[in-house]
C-alpha cells in the first residue's frame, strides 16, 4: 500500500481554480503551496466575483489585470498556469501571454456547435457563425 501511495502522489496533477477575490488576494500564497501543480483561471466566475462581469464578450481592464497577476504569481512560484477560453483565437492570445494549459471549449459548447451545424446542413442552409457562448 505504501508503494502505491508514493507512486500515486507522484502521478497526480493537483489543480486549483482561481475564481474569487479572496483567491486573487491570496494568489501568491496559493501558488507557493507545495503539491499544487497548476493554478487555473475561470475568467467568467472571477470577473463576476471581482465585480467586473464579462458582458457581450467584453472583458474589462480590471479582469485583464487580475488574470495577468495570476499568471505572474503562478510562474514566479514555478507552477503551470491554465485558463478557460471561449475560442481558439482567445486561446492563442493566452498562449502568447505565457499560459501553459488552455481549455478552448466545454462539452456543452462543442455539442451545441455540432448540432447547430448538422441542423443547418440538413436544412440546406449555411453553417451558423460560431459565437462565444459559455
Amino acid at each position: 500500500m505504501t508503494e502505491y501511495l508514493q507512486q500515486a502522489n507522484g502521478s497526480l496533477l493537483t489543480m486549483v481554480q482561481i475564481e474569487t477575490q479572496e483567491a486573487l488576494d491570496a494568489v501568491d500564497d496559493i501558488a507557493a503551496v507545495e503539491g499544487i501543480d497548476v493554478l487555473f483561471v475561470g475568467p467568467f466566475d472571477l470577473a463576476n466575483n471581482i465585480g467586473h462581469p464579462v458582458i457581450d464578450g467584453v472583458m474589462k481592464p480590471e479582469l485583464h489585470e487580475a488574470i495577468a497577476r495570476i499568471l505572474e504569481a503562478t510562474h514566479k512560484a514555478g507552477k503551470k498556469a491554465g485558463i478557460f477560453c471561449t475560442s481558439g483565437e482567445q486561446g492563442k492570445q493566452y498562449a502568447e501571454q505565457g499560459f501553459d494549459m488552455i481549455s478552448v471549449a466545454t462539452d456543452f459548447t462543442i455539442l451545441q456547435h455540432a448540432v447547430a451545424d448538422a441542423v443547418s446542413v440538413a436544412r440546406d442552409g449555411p453553417r451558423p457563425a460560431k459565437g462565444t457562448s459559455y
